[in-house]
């Protein structure tokens, strides 16, 4: 009778295992299930619907693997509903704020404005496929994104020191001694060397200035702001395409027609090189005609043998210091080339800053400085009338000519969108005419780049370019 008992129980015990075994299997396919939903739900969320540029979602799923999705509202506490005393800066598409994560953790919160242009939607995608493809020390590093209706925003590391801007002209300006500077500098060039070379995709900034380059609490730079980048074929020189970036950094050819290669970024890095050494900015349009363009100035230096005038007056009277910080500035003489091939990459850029090859070369001497300096704010708008000038030194026989040279030189009219950021664009036609200190600012940069500027009204809107006498 006992044998009987016994036996009579261990079915019921199989079952409950059994069963229990199956439940668990259920649960655990729930759990997979709903995290594959949730994760296409923020998929989808991430895919603008009104979006102009073609996004896949195999790409955007891929960036979901790297970097973490916040919530909006979480966002909207860390920044104590945005609050303008919290507000770090502003850039080309919103403003920035110091956020204040449940962790403890500080970040820069991007707020992108979205527009009908869909510019911050484009700067918001672009941003995201861009800084999750590339990783680098000198780069800055994306820790998240947010896209919640109309609202895109980017979750950077904090910068304990903010922007380059601040520390060299802002207003809470630091005097940064020279192995500050030179460290600042050698890690702008690590770090465009790395998006230009060092990558598995190639990589052009265009819009490297002091604003987009961030410094950590030991003063490491990392660049920033990827909004404006492209990615690089390998097999093409150049890419035709319209301006975008910051008037002051922008090379010559990239400006005027529109060619644009990694040899544009190492220009900006040229001027950006010699606003760290002088602490001020590349366009002071309150300083006397010879000295309100930086680029020119320093060239005019250099011929009277006066490079030490360039340099930051708290730096100057160390006769080390100064040997090394005229080293550097050679090497930015061959990065602001007027034309692009006499500018040498960024591999040789870095190797001859940390002097393990020497600088060579002679620069070519800009076309800029044959021209008579005018005083902006006496100048007559009716009064320019001399020929368009061309970039190239007029001895360089080396370079082939164009047989449609001039017509590639001088773009068809267009207006610029002057931003308060510093931004413009030059594909724009229907604007109004600007306010005159918008129109001394543009004619300014004009005169600096070498180009005419003329305004005409044609067909009801106002236009400006080099018009070679034709009559409207």
């Amino acid at each position: 009778m006992k044998m009987q008992s016994s036996s009579s129980k261990q079915p019921p015990a199989l079952f409950f295992l059994l069963g229990g075994i199956v439940l668990l299997l259920i649960l655990l396919i729930l759990v997979l299930v709903s995290r594959k939903l949730i994760k296409l739900r923020k998929l989808k969320m991430l895919v603008p619907r009104t979006t102009k540029q073609p996004v896949t979602r195999d790409v955007l799923s891929g960036n979901l693997r790297t970097i973490s999705y916040f919530d909006f509202q979480m966002l909207k506490k860390a920044t104590k509903n945005f609050d303008q005393n919290n507000l770090l800066g502003r850039g080309g598409f919103g403003p920035v704020f110091l956020g204040k994560l449940q962790d403890g953790r500080l970040v820069a919160i991007k707020k992108l404005s979205v527009d009908k242009s869909q510019q911050g939607e484009t700067e918001f995608l672009t941003e995201v496929k861009m800084i999750t493809s590339i990783q680098h020390k000198n780069l800055v590093r994306l820790l998240g994104c947010c896209s919640d209706g109309a609202q895109r925003l980017l979750v950077y590391e904090y910068m304990k020191n903010r922007s380059l801007d601040h520390i060299i002209y802002g207003e809470s300006q630091i005097c940064l001694n020279w192995t500050t500077r030179f460290q600042i500098i050698l890690g702008i060039a690590r770090g465009l060397q790395y998006l230009h070379e060092d990558s598995h995709v190639r990589i052009v900034h265009r819009d490297i200035k002091a604003s987009n380059i961030l410094l950590d609490d030991k003063f490491q730079p990392r660049i920033g702001d990827f909004g404006l980048a492209r990615f690089f074929p390998e097999d093409q020189a150049y890419l035709s395409t319209r301006f975008a970036g910051t008037l002051g950094y922008t090379a010559p050819e990239y400006a005027i027609r529109g060619e644009l290669s990694e040899k544009a970024d190492i220009y900006s890095f040229g001027v950006l090189v010699l606003e760290i050494i002088s602490s001020r900015k590349n366009t002071d349009l309150t300083l006397s005609s010879e000295m309100q363009y930086l680029p020119e100035y320093s060239w005019r230096l250099y011929e009277r043998g006066m490079l030490t005038d360039l340099i930051d007056p708290r730096m100057r009277g160390d006769d080390v210091v100064e040997k090394d910080v005229l080293q550097v500035i050679k090497v930015v003489f061959l990065c602001l080339q007027p034309h692009a091939n006499l500018r040498p990459p960024m591999s040789e850029i870095v190797a001859m800053l940390t002097c393990k090859v020497e600088v060579n070369g002679t620069p070519v001497r800009p076309t800029f400085l044959d021209r008579k300096p005018q005083n902006v704010d006496k100048i007559s708008w009716d009064s320019i009338s001399e020929p368009f000038p061309s970039p190239l030194k007029s001895d360089s026989s080396s370079f082939p000519q164009h047989p449609n040279q001039r017509a590639r030189q001088c773009p068809p009219a267009v207006t610029i969108d002057l931003g308060g950021d510093g931004r413009h664009d030059l594909a724009r036609r229907d604007d109004p005419m600007p306010s005159r200190p918008k129109r001394e600012a543009m004619k300014a940069e004009r005169r600096r780049l070498g180009l005419e500027w003329r305004w005409r009204r044609r067909q009801g809107r106002w236009v400006a370019g080099d018009w070679g006498g034709e009559t409207i």
